[in-house]
C-alpha cells in the first residue's frame, strides 16, 4: 500500500513538473491578448465571444475551451492562419496568407487562445 501511494505521489509531481515546463510566460499571453483583440490585428472579437471581451461577435463560435478543442497547436495554428484551408466557406479571413498576421503573431495569440 505504501508502495501504491509513494508511486501516486512520484506521478504527481512529475506531472507538475512537465506542466510548469510547459507553462506559457505571462507576457507572451499578455501579448497574444492584445494581438487578439486588437481591432486592426486579430481581431477575433468582431466574430467571436471571448469572457472578457468587450463588444464581442457571434457569427463565430465561442473561444472558450480552446485546448481542449484544439489539443493539436498545429490544427489551431493552421486555423488561425487560414480556416479555408478546412472549410472553404469559413468566413475567418485567411490572416497569414492575407499577411495580417505574422507567423510569430500567431504563436502569441494561440499562447493566449490556450489559456481561455
Amino acid at each position: 500500500m505504501a508502495y501504491k501511494r509513494q508511486h501516486a505521489v512520484f506521478l504527481a509531481f512529475l506531472y507538475l513538473l512537465a506542466y510548469s515546463a510547459l507553462a506559457i510566460p505571462d507576457d507572451q499571453v499578455a501579448l497574444g491578448k492584445a494581438l487578439a483583440t486588437d481591432r486592426s490585428k486579430g481581431n477575433c472579437l468582431a466574430c467571436h465571444m471571448i469572457e472578457d471581451g468587450v463588444q464581442p461577435g457571434n457569427i463565430g463560435p465561442p473561444l472558450l475551451a480552446m485546448k481542449l478543442r484544439f489539443p493539436d497547436r498545429d490544427t489551431l495554428r493552421n486555423q488561425v492562419c487560414d480556416a479555408t484551408l478546412r472549410n472553404s466557406n469559413s468566413r475567418m479571413p485567411p490572416f497569414c496568407r492575407h499577411r495580417i498576421l505574422s507567423a510569430e503573431e500567431v504563436e502569441l495569440i494561440i499562447d493566449y487562445l490556450y489559456t481561455l
